[in-house]
């Protein structure tokens, strides 16, 4: 799958892609021949947790590792 930052957008973009209505179709045209076509989808609805989870030293570590971890590979 690819991805495109909105933030990386000039705004006018970025609000025309992120205002599209669910159903809406936007059409890329590029040279005067359709590019491409994005369909608006409704918004996810927001999950609603019952309870946070409390904070456990032992787990902030081992994410803490990981992230640690993965910044030696990548340099």
């Amino acid at each position: 799958m690819k991805r495109l930052d909105l933030d990386d957008l000039p705004p006018k973009i970025a609000q025309l892609l992120t205002g599209l209505e669910a159903g809406e179709e936007l059409i890329l045209v590029q040279g005067g021949a359709v590019a491409g076509r994005l369909h608006g989808g409704a918004a996810p609805e927001p999950t609603v947790e019952d309870e946070p989870e409390p904070y456990n030293n032992q787990r902030a570590a081992e994410i803490f590792e990981q992230f640690r971890s993965a910044v030696e590979d990548e340099f």
